[in-house]
């Protein structure tokens, strides 16, 4: 990856608290022009820097009330390969990660309430085959979410 320059790093911390913000204000606030804004951008994203943008959807706001992460245990390391389209399926899960420690996976998914998430686990998650156990957190309230610093 190539490095990013002071410039690019601004553009960074202005479209991350805000990606709808115009071109125009951006190149403002860094005594640019919009064009070279747009250039910059366009070459993060190429360089796979930006890799993504769009609007967050409040999970609670469509009915989705309970937040959770499983830890997921499988029969062998090598079968996440398997295991990861079978989440792929379950439109809830919202995240998966391969880990280290003490599970092989860690998920994230909402669920409209706790019978809902019930049938989540235990009618697809731990029917997946190599899914050997389960470990659930559920989320009381998320403090805060933000991106890494730039």
């Amino acid at each position: 990856m190539e490095k990013i320059d002071k410039l690019d790093r601004k553009i960074l911390e202005i479209i991350s608290q805000n990606a709808r913000i115009p071109f125009k204000d951006v190149a403002e606030v860094c005594g640019v022009s919009r064009a070279a804004i747009h250039q910059r951008v366009q070459k993060m994203i190429e360089l796979k820097i930006i890799i993504g943008s769009g609007y967050h959807i409040n999970p609670k706001v469509l009915g989705f009330n309970t937040c959770t992460y499983i830890g997921v245990k499988l029969e062998r390391g090598s079968m996440y390969k398997d295991v990861v389209p079978e989440f792929e399926k379950i439109p809830e899960v919202v995240e998966c990660h391969f880990t280290t420690g003490p599970y092989t996976m860690l998920i994230k998914l909402y669920a409209k309430d706790n019978e809902h998430f019930m049938e989540l686990l235990n009618g697809r998650i731990q029917e997946i085959p190599g899914v050997i156990s389960t470990e659930t957190l559920i989320s009381l309230r998320q403090s805060f979410k933000r991106e890494i610093p730039v």
